[in-house]
């Protein structure tokens, strides 16, 4: 029992570090998956949302405190304890999205690890039996160094969380595990292989046969039966690809003109994924910063979810010499975690990509 709660330990505890720092890495992002769980019809939580973010950076810095706890063997008791209460806590969570299908990615692992709903349940399950095995044997559970030592890691380690928080809060996460990143092409993003799997589905048709209900399962084809047809019921049994980039478009006046934009050799997008959350007061700069470009032969343009009465407001107010398109709020918010956020591209591919905090290093060739 000794040497299983040891391997144990060190498992849960990485595991814990592992998990918490990537979505330490991106907090924004768990961010907007914490308002989904908090929105009507999932948890009905929706005085919580606008305190999504203070949750999110609460929630990983003591999944990663508390891995690191784990490993050194400080504060056993309260360690365990959080560990069990957060795994409950989640499991709940992961089964009331699966069962009810509310949410379809739980965001343990944020962008870097897509799970699915069940699979994520699955994990949490694991997860609480590996963590009921180091509650039944906390007694084995000894720190690993001296008290000096452990202090000091502690210590370290708070300030590595907060400090590493500060940065990408600030700027934009260090790694990004979307398919936005630089270097990406957004229309090869969009693109389907043509050997890539493809939905199947399962039909339950039902017919009246002689006063009699009867059902035939197909995939797909009507079935030939003498009868007259109730209704069908059908349920997707295999999932077929999705491209990495999805509901993109840049629309105007109900036109899409996603094809054409990314074909331009030189092309600045500035995204503000709701202006009623924008730091508006950015605009300055970035009109400064537009303005440049412009000079310098880019085609500008703004991408937003807000209604054109907003950002018709908005291009009057600060004299933006560049109109605004429409975009899915959701994917603005996953192509960058700023808003406003500035990308620069050539023929589609992202070439520059920064928070409004680091307007000055775009470079405009």
């Amino acid at each position: 029992m000794k040497y299983l709660v040891g391997v144990v330990r060190i498992f849960v505890g990485i595991l814990f570090i592992i998990s918490g720092f990537i979505k330490l890495n991106d907090p924004v992002g768990f961010s907007f998956k914490l308002e989904e769980y908090f929105s009507q019809g999932v948890l009905d939580l929706p005085f919580l949302m606008p305190f999504a973010l203070a949750i999110s950076i609460a929630v990983v810095v003591i999944e990663v405190m508390v891995g690191v706890m784990l490993i050194l063997g400080f504060k056993r008791k309260f360690t365990i304890w959080t560990l069990l209460a957060m795994i409950v806590f989640f499991t709940f969570l992961t089964f009331y999205s699966a069962y009810f299908n509310k949410v379809t990615d739980c965001g343990c692992f944020g962008d870097a690890i897509k799970l699915t709903p069940w699979e994520s349940f699955t994990k949490d399950v694991v997860l609480l039996v590996l963590i009921l095995i180091i509650y039944a044997g906390r007694k084995y559970i000894t720190p690993l160094v001296n008290p000096k030592t452990t202090s000091t890691v502690m210590v370290a380690a708070l300030i590595a969380c907060v400090g590493y928080v500060y940065y990408v809060l600030n700027h934009l996460p260090v790694i990004d595990f979307r398919p936005y990143e630089i270097g990406k092409n957004i229309e090869e993003g969009m693109s389907v292989p043509e050997d890539a799997p493809k939905a199947l589905f399962e039909y339950r048709w039902k017919f009246n046969v002689n006063g009699k209900e009867e059902i035939h399962i197909s995939n797909g084809d009507y079935p030939t039966v003498d009868g007259e047809f109730i209704s069908v019921e059908t349920e997707e049994i295999q999932a077929g690809y999705e491209p990495p980039v999805h509901d993109f478009t840049i629309e105007q006046d109900g036109e899409d003109f996603a094809g054409t934009l990314l074909q331009e050799p030189k092309l600045v997008m500035v995204i503000a994924y709701d202006l009623r959350k924008s730091n508006l007061t950015v605009f300055n700069d970035v009109k400064k910063v537009m303005d440049k470009a412009i000079k310098s032969g880019y085609k500008v343009i703004g991408m937003s979810a807000s209604g054109p009465d907003q950002t018709n407001i908005l291009v009057k107010e600060y004299n933006l010499g560049f109109d605004f398109y429409f975009t899915d709020e959701t994917t603005l918010k996953t192509i960058v975690r700023s808003n406003p956020g500035v990308l620069v591209l050539e023929k589609g591919t992202i070439m520059q990509k920064v928070h409004y905090n680091d307007l000055e290093q775009l470079k405009f060739n």
